[in-house]
């Protein structure tokens, strides 16, 4: 083989990858839960770790595996199950307070409610039951939910908007959540966004949070993420990492 050859093949192969098609949707990295659900009888894993630090109450946290297991009973519904390992520390100068352990269980749902080929906007809406299974004093010891109305539009080919509202209750405490996250595609294998989120509880105690992150697909069911997170209003800050991989027909290829 030719130099030239060699060099247009492995253009057209690098081509190639560049357009390999969308295919798998996340709810990771982000804070922003997307609009859409996993597909029928479609199975997806969403995993990662998250280090964590509060500096204002020298808290540190690191938390993994982290994971979130979603499985399409139709074309709008999905069950969703999600769980992680949590090891956090406060310093008390003279003293430490530790734990470790599995966090609270959540197990939910995501409904779709909007989405046509006609239409640059999709509507989501999801809701957890939080099950307190810690036992410990750095985790609620009763039953809460977290609910969030999904929405997103696409903007162009490679710019896409995603924002969220919600209501969850948590420890006998009420909270509004807020994100919104804008993506946008490098590439057909990379991407980026940017995002604000926060909380505004009782007591009018509002914290405003920012983060950034990446997206690298290197297939259509098989992805890796890579985020950082920050105070805008308070001392926190986080680093993440992960994946997420999709199995389309899952129970009909046990079927068979």
């Amino acid at each position: 083989m030719t130099t030239t050859k060699l060099l247009i093949k492995l253009t057209v192969l690098f081509f190639a990858q560049l357009m390999l098609p969308q295919g798998i949707v996340t709810d990771r990295p982000d804070q922003t839960e997307s609009s859409v659900t996993v597909g029928n009888k479609t199975v997806q894993i969403e995993m990662g770790a998250m280090y964590l630090t509060a500096s204002d109450i020298d808290f540190e946290s690191f938390m993994g595996p982290q994971m979130l297991l979603r499985y399409g009973i139709s074309n709008g519904v999905e069950l969703r199950f999600t769980t992680q390992y949590k090891s956090s520390k406060f310093d008390l100068g003279d003293d430490e307070l530790k734990f470790k352990g599995i966090n609270d269980l959540q197990i939910g749902a995501k409904f779709q409610f909007l989405k046509k080929d006609n239409m640059n906007t999709e509507i989501a809406f999801l809701s957890h039951l939080v099950i307190p299974v810690s036992g410990n004093y750095l985790e609620s010891d009763k039953v809460g939910v977290i609910n969030k109305l999904a929405i997103s539009h696409v903007i162009s080919n490679s710019i896409n908007v995603g924002y969220n509202i919600g209501y969850d209750y948590l420890a006998s405490t009420s909270f509004l959540t807020y994100s919104l996250a804008v993506g946008v595609g490098i590439s057909e294998m990379i991407g980026l966004y940017v995002e604000p989120f926060g909380i505004w509880g009782e007591s009018n105690i509002f914290e405003s949070n920012f983060d950034v992150g990446f997206t690298f697909l290197l297939n259509p069911n098989f992805q890796l993420d890579t985020s950082y997170g920050l105070g805008l209003n308070n001392n926190m800050n986080y680093y993440s990492v992960g994946f997420s991989w999709r199995n389309e027909g899952f129970l009909k290829k046990k079927q068979q």
